[in-house]
């Protein structure tokens, strides 16, 4: 039986969880390797739980619920036999150390986070046949504009002046910038940069605000130092609960038979402290 037959008996719920899993929402990272010399997408099974336990998964609708990890490992698991992705094992490099790695199907198929698995679903390809659709139309509304009446004609003569002229403007403020950047590093350090968002990932007008700004050095993140605190903390924490641990038990061993229930009810209520 085909893969695309496998495919074709899921159901909807399962390939809605597969088309969140393929799609861009679903901000699975994907990579590329070889399988029977042939370029495929793969990804760590980490990476599909992370995504089922998003919030992006969270609010849709017609998928099995996910609240755990284990709840969210057992659904990917119950993927496996429509074949919408396999379970694979890499190997060395096709070519230099940059270029995709060999993949090769692996006969024990189940799902760990640990393992690779690669894609056999392209996804929805109705953005596909638009685009294809698109493209033919531009071609012919090209290869036809001789044909075009003449008001037609002289409008796409006009938007394209605009088009080229905003897009001269553009160089010509980046050049402008650059030069009065370099200037002002020599006269004020740290510099200097007019319209420092020019070339950032926001919206058009956000581009041209603020003004003008200095070119001062990004502050580092007092996240990441809490972070490496809290963590730290809790090593501490886990090594002294470790530590009372190995003591408890010492304690019970020296004592021999004597209070049995006594260790026993201690080591027990150790980890209910650690939940």
């Amino acid at each position: 039986m085909s893969t695309v037959d496998q495919q074709a008996k899921a159901p909807q719920d399962i390939r809605n969880v597969v088309s969140f899993l393929r799609g861009s929402k679903g901000g699975l990272k994907n990579r590329v390797g070889v399988l029977n010399g042939k370029r495929i997408d793969y990804f760590k099974g980490k990476s599909a739980v992370k995504a089922l336990l998003s919030p992006a998964y969270a609010k849709l609708k017609n998928v099995p619920k996910v609240t755990s990890e284990t709840e969210a490992q057992q659904l990917l698991h119950t993927i496996i036999p429509f074949a919408f992705f396999l379970r694979v094992d890499r190997g060395q490099p096709v070519g230099s150390a940059s270029s995709p790695k060999n993949l090769q199907i692996n006969q024990m198929q189940m799902f760990k986070a640990d393992e690779y698995y690669a894609w056999f679903y392209e996804g929805s390809q109705w953005t596909t046949y638009v685009g294809g659709v698109v493209m033919v139309a531009v071609m012919l509304a090209g290869v036809m504009f001789p044909l075009w009446p003449p008001i037609l004609r002289m409008g796409a003569w006009y938007i394209s002046m605009v088009f080229l002229g905003l897009l001269g403007l553009l160089v010509a403020v980046a050049i402008v910038r650059l030069i009065f950047y370099i200037i002002t590093v020599l006269i004020v350090s740290p510099g200097i940069w007019i319209f420092p968002k020019l070339f950032a990932d926001v919206g058009f007008f956000e581009s041209f605000v603020p003004l003008w700004d200095w070119d001062l050095p990004k502050k580092k993140s007092k996240k990441r130092k809490g972070e490496k605190s809290e963590k730290s903390k809790a090593g501490a924490e886990g090594a002294a609960e470790g530590a009372y641990i190995e003591e408890v038990a010492d304690s019970g061993h020296s004592a021999g038979n004597s209070r049995p229930n006594s260790r026993a009810a201690t080591v027990e209520e150790v980890p209910d402290d650690e939940s």
